[in-house]
């Protein structure tokens, strides 16, 4: 699922890492490619799949624009926004796709984000370091984003809501686990 590997992809993206999404391949994905790269992102495409290195430092920003098949999904705009949370600048996120898909800004800026929403429109100003916080999902696409923005928080985020995630993340936990993340999910209380 093209999705499913765009999200892992921002795992080491969002905490910084070097990570290998196997069997992924660019040409599912170009647009996307292409805004991780111009936000200093390295993806590259091996025998194995695609290997997705941050180096040390910040992100870049950068403006993405959701459009139909090939161009960059709306189902990985909550996800780009935890990681443009943190990045160097400006960036401008425009949903063209759906409407009120910008439900996972509030739960962001609970934790430290700095996002301004208008209409179809979000622009997120980065800022050094995401906060965990108390959060809640509205959505399958809200889940992920906030646990990877919960991956990438100094201190520990607790997503509730989380029932939307097993429509479109099988096994999440131990994927995330399996490359370093420390997570955990638990009952709720």
């Amino acid at each position: 699922d093209r999705i499913e590997l765009g999200t892992y992809m921002l795992a080491p993206a969002i905490c910084g890492g070097d990570v290998t999404c196997l069997g992924g391949r660019i040409d599912l994905l170009q647009a996307f490619c292409e805004k991780l790269d111009a936000a200093g992102i390295s993806v590259e495409e091996t025998d194995k799949g695609l290997r997705v290195r941050r180096g040390n430092g910040r992100v870049k920003a950068v403006d993405v624009t959701t459009e139909p098949f090939p161009g960059f999904p709306t189902d990985l705009q909550a996800q780009m926004m935890a990681l443009l949370c943190t990045a160097e600048g400006t960036s401008v996120l425009e949903e063209k796709i759906f409407e009120n898909r910008f439900m996972h800004a509030p739960e962001l800026m609970r934790m430290g984000a700095s996002i301004d929403v208008h209409g179809g429109t979000a622009r997120v100003s980065g800022v050094d370091k995401l906060r965990g916080a108390p959060v809640m999902a509205t959505d399958l696409r809200a889940s992920v984003s906030l646990i990877l923005a919960g991956l990438a928080a100094e201190g520990e985020t607790v997503v509730s809501r989380v029932y939307h995630l097993d429509r479109g993340y099988e096994h999440v936990v131990r994927k995330l686990s399996g490359v370093g993340a420390k997570i955990q999910r638990v009952a709720a209380q």
